[in-house]
């Protein structure tokens, strides 16, 4: 699905992220490499795929885009050092035609030799891309002349079927002057906003972007 924010057409991916087409970039959020690892060492059980799944979204994506630039939004890593770094140095080797970078996030606290290893460009603080002013976290205080895309929050919106039905599912947020995106790693949660009126809220379902009915 296609929208226009701050005169640049933006595409909003059933895979949860963001391709800005006429720039070449693709953007996304919490991938939270590691955190299967990290809830398997905590001895809580998680389906074996898991990790695949992750790498697949990530890939298929690349592959549909052909960027020339991926952003990760923050939190690209789960905190420490474990195996599922070394499974995206594999795919950052075949992807050698995209740059990729890391506007750094609350668990991104590796030393920077690491990221360096991985050919991983940092970007600390909020970053500057034309009109936009990307960060991890939402900004409180955004200049007039920017529009703020972060991470962070993991948004989703419940959807009311009949009777006392009801299914809680990631979605893209738009308001005024922020947007923030889904979490695009598995097993991260999902945090439940309330729209308010003007806001435009777009709902992942069933591999489709839906725009989400106010009411």
């Amino acid at each position: 699905m296609q929208i226009d924010i701050q005169g640049e057409a933006v595409i909003l991916l059933p895979q949860k992220a963001i391709w800005l087409k006429n720039q070449s970039i693709v953007l996304l959020a919490d991938l939270h490499f590691g955190k299967i690892n990290h809830f398997r060492k905590s001895g809580i059980p998680v389906p074996p795929k898991a990790n695949d799944k992750n790498t697949d979204l990530l890939i298929s994506v690349l592959q549909i885009t052909k960027p020339e630039r991926v952003i990760f939004l923050g939190d690209l890593f789960h905190s420490h050092y474990n195996e599922e770094w070394e499974v995206l140095g594999q795919v950052r080797r075949h992807f050698v035609n995209c740059s990729f970078e890391l506007v750094l996030g609350n668990h991104d606290i590796l030393s920077a030799l690491q990221y360096e290893r991985n050919n991983l460009q940092l970007h600390v603080g909020e970053y500057r891309l034309g009109n936009f002013l990307l960060s991890h976290e939402p900004l409180q205080n955004i200049p007039a002349d920017t529009y703020n895309l972060a991470g962070h929050i993991h948004p989703a919106v419940r959807l009311r079927g009949t009777g006392r039905q009801s299914v809680t599912l990631p979605c893209f947020y738009f308001g005024k002057q922020q947007g923030i995106l889904p979490a695009f790693g598995s097993f991260t949660g999902m945090a439940r906003i309330v729209p308010k009126k003007h806001d435009r809220i777009f709902v992942i379902a069933e591999n489709k972007v839906i725009a989400y009915p106010h009411e």
